[in-house]
């Protein structure tokens, strides 16, 4: 939540610097956004590369069927809920934002003093293969070493996104909104920023209660019970924003709701890294709006944007454990795939973070509902108890 203040706090000194401030320190604010926007799309394919193979590499062995089950259960409803939110979002927001988007006026654009640009290792696609490739292949031949290895680079990049990237967005986004209030579209942008927040929190609680109102009747059991149970996790996830953190919550929550405790020790662990239903419906739905907004960007067909929902539930696998690690792993592909500039990339962040907390209080929330359907399907395999050998 302080990270939201700064946030806040970075676009209102963006809109002041761009009204009142003189020129050359406008051009200073916005050569500092260049400098972080280049280290930021410097670091995109490492946090792809690093994060993903090591979160399959460390994915539990012994467990059979019932991880695939688990895998296969987060990974189509992250995916599901995306294709929804992209449903929902691309026939409501032209309405509710047409008027905002046809008064934005775009002047003079901001230079800065020094522009140069800084390539990555390699782009975001090699990232993904080599990941797939070394995830795969260490846990096939338990290479500890590589293993090890492959742990330490993570931990180095997490630790570049946890002291330098995320402390610096306040001043990348403060350059984004000082551009804006000089070409003249920053108040009609702040317009349509409540309308997509509110729709996300909307499609956030709309997806939890479909998630429990099909597993209660699969299960048997009150999905106003099971989501009773549940609530002090979702309340836990609004305010530590990481599904890693709300953990032992989760764990109490879901063997409330009679889930065993091998499945609950096996599932709510491996789901915190892999179920991101909420911040697949957040990305998708601020990435239309941000189509919307920009005359550059045009909205893709139900056809164009399943690829990249497919593709965004992959590269979330294992995302950072601080604030926005969902965002800054799918800024890749929303550049790539979506030709989101830096300025859309800054407003995805914007947008993104101010509703983090919800995004991760819904991912966790329907981490219960899988661990209801793992425990299920446990009992028909007979296997009542699962050990949980890994940790994720």
């Amino acid at each position: 939540m302080n990270l939201v203040l700064k946030l806040i706090a970075g676009i209102v000194a963006g809109i002041l610097v761009g009204l009142y401030a003189p020129d050359f320190i406008v051009q200073l604010v916005f050569t500092a956004q260049n400098l972080i926007g280049q280290l930021i799309k410097f670091t995109i394919p490492l946090i792809i590369l690093f994060y993903i193979a090591s979160g399959i590499a460390s994915l539990p062995k012994g467990s059979g069927s019932l991880l695939g089950k688990t895998v296969g259960l987060a990974y189509g409803s992250t995916i599901v809920a995306g294709i929804l939110a992209f449903i929902v979002a691309s026939n409501v927001l032209p309405d509710l934002t047409a008027g905002s988007v046809a008064e934005a006026s775009h002047g003079e654009k901001v230079q800065g003093f020094i522009d140069f640009q800084v390539k990555p290792l390699f782009d975001v696609m090699t990232a993904l293969a080599v990941a797939f490739i070394f995830g795969i292949g260490i846990s096939a031949t338990n290479a500890n070493s590589l293993r090890t290895t492959l742990n330490e680079a993570k931990d180095i990049i997490e630790m570049l996104l946890s002291k330098v990237i995320i402390p610096a967005l306040p001043f990348y986004i403060a350059g984004v909104f000082a551009d804006m209030t000089v070409d003249g579209s920053v108040f009609t942008t702040l317009k349509t920023f409540g309308v997509v927040l509110i729709l996300a929190v909307i499609m956030h609680w709309v997806w939890i209660a479909v998630l429990y109102v099909v597993t209660g009747a699969a299960t048997g059991k009150s999905p106003a019970l099971l989501l009773k149970n549940m609530m002090p996790a979702y309340f836990t996830a609004l305010g530590t924003m990481s599904s890693a953190a709300t953990i032992p919550v989760s764990l109490k929550a879901n063997k409330a709701n009679k889930v065993s405790d091998g499945v609950a020790n096996f599932t709510v662990p491996l789901c915190a890294s892999i179920h991101l239903s909420g911040s697949t419906i957040t990305i998708i739905t601020c990435a239309t709006a941000v189509m919307i907004m920009t005359p550059e960007l045009s909205l893709p067909s139900i056809g164009g944007i399943i690829g990249f929902i497919l593709m965004l539930g992959v590269t979330m696998i294992a995302a950072p454990g601080a604030p926005g690690g969902a965002v800054m792993s799918a800024l890749g592909l929303l550049a790539s795939m979506l030709g989101f500039s830096d300025a859309a990339l800054a407003l995805m962040i914007a947008l993104y973070m101010a509703q983090d907390s919800f995004g991760t209080a819904c991912n966790v929330t329907g981490d219960g509902a899988i661990a209801l359907w793992v425990d299920k399907f446990a009992g028909e395999d007979g296997l009542a108890t699962i050990e949980h050998k890994s940790e994720v």
